[in-house]
């Protein structure tokens, strides 16, 4: 079977879109269809049902999914072996991070990394879920806040981030300071928004001093990270934020420094199958001293 027409197949299962899969493929809608009828006309099958909504497997396209997504894993690892084999790291490297940490901790220092690596190019992708996965090659590797569930996966412990209360001290002047954690329940409350993620825990501003009650009422919802401190520094009201962010910002001040939020485990996380690879040793190489300076810089 042709490969272009394989990978047309492909990229439309994935995306359910033919106007998707020519993005994705960087060809257009009408070579996409055309690839796929050839592909249908060689088979003798239909593979897509056509609906309004978008495209839909048949029973003959979910089985050969299954083998279109085992070809795509095998040529991207192909293609990152080649890459790796240079004398240098050079090439381009797919890291995913989490939306905070990945916006405001690290993009101000990849110019430093681009800068020791000038052949390496970085593909950075944020996300507070687990929505890239790394035995797939969807990324090479990724920084995550929480620790790897697959045996095929290496992970090595970047360090650990801390969470605590802030406002802006106008906001408080006109609310009101606090003194215990009861005092949270005549203010308000920015929260984290309900997505399923471990930074849901960032809902500490709810919780802390009502273990037996129901958490308190967020006045402000959000589900992302940098949006929330915005919101605090708008004086909008009380929110849980990682310290490394907060403590960049002038104009925020620790609420109940005495009641700590939760505290992250960040981790670098790639697949085996690159353990060798130098594009990943450099730019973990690069997080773990990065990390490190900061911690001792800010103890």
């Amino acid at each position: 079977m042709d490969w272009d027409k394989l990978k047309s197949f492909h990229a439309a299962a994935e995306t359910g879109s033919l106007t998707a899969a020519g993005q994705r493929l960087s060809i257009s809608q009408s070579a996409v269809s055309r690839q796929i009828a050839a592909l249908e006309s060689h088979l003798g099958v239909s593979l897509f049902q056509r609906h309004a909504r978008g495209l839909v497997l048949t029973d003959a396209g979910h089985t050969l999914h299954r083998s279109t997504v085992e070809m795509s894993i095998a040529a991207q690892g192909a293609s990152a072996a080649l890459r790796d084999q240079q004398d240098v790291a050079q090439g381009r490297l797919t890291v995913s991070a989490p939306v905070a940490f990945g916006s405001t901790w690290l993009i101000p220092r990849l110019g430093k990394f681009m800068d020791q690596h000038s052949e390496l190019r970085i593909d950075l992708r944020l996300d507070d879920g687990e929505a890239y996965d790394l035995l797939k090659l969807e990324a090479e590797c990724a920084i995550r806040l929480w620790a790897a569930d697959k045996a095929d996966l290496i992970q090595r412990k970047l360090g650990t981030v801390g969470t605590s209360l802030y406002a802006t001290p106008a906001y408080l002047s006109q609310h009101g300071a606090l003194n215990s954690p009861a005092d949270l329940d005549a203010h308000q409350i920015i929260s984290y928004g309900a997505i399923a993620s471990p930074i849901d825990q960032m809902s500490f501003a709810q919780r802390v001093g009502r273990d037996d009650n129901e958490p308190r009422k967020a006045t402000i919802s959000v589900n992302n990270v940098p949006a929330m401190l915005r919101a605090v520094e708008a004086g909008l009201g009380i929110a849980d934020l990682p310290d490394y962010m907060a403590g960049a910002v002038p104009n925020l001040k620790k609420v109940l420094p005495d009641h700590r939020g939760p505290e992250f485990d960040l981790y670098f996380v790639y697949p085996s199958d690159l353990k060798r690879s130098k594009r990943v040793s450099a730019f973990r190489d690069f997080l773990t001293k990065e990390i490190e300076a900061f911690r001792i810089a800010n103890k």
